[in-house]
Order: C-alpha cells, then sequence, then structure tokens
C-alpha cells in the first residue's frame, strides 16, 4: 500500500503550499488532479496561481467528478486538490456524492502511488443561514471523516503551520 495523505484546513491557510512541499518527498513525476471547474475570472485566476506555483514538471488531469478514474489515470504520486470543490461538483450535479466518496474510500488503500488530498475544513464556523450551505457543511464534514479515516496521516493546516493529528495517540 502507498502511502496516503489528508490536509485540511480553512481557506487561506497554507493545505496547498503544505501538499505541494510534501510531494516532493514522494518521487518523480508528480500527478496533480485538480477537480475545480473554473466558472468565472476570479477562479481562473487561482488556478493560473496553483499552476504557477507548481511548474511544469507536473502532470495534470482534470477531473470534477469521476476521481477515482482520474485516480486510476496517474502514474505517479498524486495530488488531489480539492476535495471540496469535487463534493461541490458532484452536490450541483445532482450526483450521490456519499456513494462517490465510499468508492473513494474504498480505492484509497489500493492505489499504486503514494497520494495527498487537500480539503477544506468547513464546520468550525457559525452555523450557515440557508439549507444548501448547510447541507454542503454537512457533507463536507462527513467525507473529511470518511477521508480521514482511510488514510494513513491527516494534517490540520493553520495560518501555514502544519499539525499532525494523525497518526496520534489517545
Amino acid at each position: 500500500m502507498a502511502k496516503s495523505i489528508l490536509i485540511t484546513g480553512g481557506a487561506r491557510s497554507g493545505k496547498s503550499q503544505l501538499a505541494e512541499r510534501l510531494m516532493a518527498d514522494l518521487g518523480p513525476h508528480p500527478v496533480y488532479i485538480a477537480t475545480s471547474e473554473v466558472r468565472d475570472a476570479e477562479m481562473a485566476d487561482r488556478v493560473a496561481l496553483h499552476r504557477d506555483r507548481r511548474g511544469p514538471e507536473w502532470n495534470l488531469i482534470e477531473e470534477p467528478f469521476d476521481l477515482v478514474g482520474a485516480l486510476g489515470q496517474a502514474n505517479g504520486p498524486v495530488l488531489v486538490d480539492c476535495l471540496t470543490l469535487w463534493l461541490t461538483n458532484l452536490m450541483l450535479a445532482d450526483r450521490d456524492w456519499q456513494q462517490a466518496g465510499a468508492a473513494l474510500a474504498q480505492v484509497i488503500p489500493t492505489l499504486p502511488h503514494p497520494v495527498i488530498f487537500v480539503t477544506n475544513e468547513v464546520g468550525a464556523g457559525i452555523v450557515p443561514e440557508n439549507a444548501l450551505a448547510r447541507r454542503f457543511r454537512d457533507a463536507a464534514g462527513t467525507l473529511n471523516q470518511t477521508i480521514a479515516d482511510t488514510v494513513d496521516e491527516v494534517y490540520l493546516c493553520v495560518a501555514g503551520q502544519p499539525l499532525k493529528v494523525k497518526p496520534h495517540a489517545i
């Protein structure tokens, strides 16, 4: 079984930069699986920032829905950025995110290459005022717990500083 890591934290907490630094130790020919769908100029700017920071040595797979299939295409260590955008895509397309999350959790232990997942911690703020936002917050918490239970290591990133939360002693 290859090493698997989940990195979570709030917006602009340094999650992606931490993931990119950790990838340097996982082997050559890194693969970046982008789950975002570029729907506006602001998102295009964010994508360009990530792409420029990574550099040309990364192989790119853009896949907003079939994350399990994209992981199967990878031929080196993988960085998936991010699970919450993937969840958003699934929910907005009215796809079964619970089934997709369960399928992802099942495939992680079988992957031949190391993988790092980036996700957002969305449950630490106030309760959203609308039903869709509450459903998303709850779904993200459930998905994050499912993947955290499956991976070897979990990091919480706060203000650019990582805190390793799994494995841990109870």
